[in-house]
């Protein structure tokens, strides 16, 4: 009889067992799930950011060129200085560029995989 009941207290802790690690599993595929959709929706949304910003920096320096070529009474020359200054720009940010992009996305990724809401 103690036999009997010993097998039936571990086959139900098997069961038990197996259900937990089914619920784990299928906890982690969710939290998996919420993480790739939030990170996607980010990417996205700065993605959409980046072309509307880049939209009107190429209207400003379109309008800027102009205005200074009808300042110099050249628009190659306002062209050229406008060009200039995203060459200078340009090598600022190469410059730069080890503290500017790796703190910033570190710390927007961190926030979305480690916030727990």
């Amino acid at each position: 009889m103690p036999l009997e009941k010993l097998k039936e207290n571990a086959a139900a802790i098997q069961e038990n067992v197996k259900a937990a690690a089914e619920s784990t599993i299928a906890y982690y595929k969710l939290w998996g799930f919420k993480i790739a959709t939030k990170a996607t929706f980010m990417l996205f949304k700065m993605l959409l950011l980046a072309v509307f910003f880049m939209m009107a920096v190429l209207f400003f320096s379109l309008a800027l060129a102009l205005y200074l070529g009808e300042q110099y009474q050249n628009t190659a020359l306002g062209f050229l200085i406008v060009g200039g200054i995203y060459f200078v720009f340009g090598i600022l940010v190469w410059l730069l560029k080890d503290k500017i992009g790796e703190r910033t996305v570190l710390k927007k990724f961190s926030e979305v995989f480690f916030n727990d809401d």
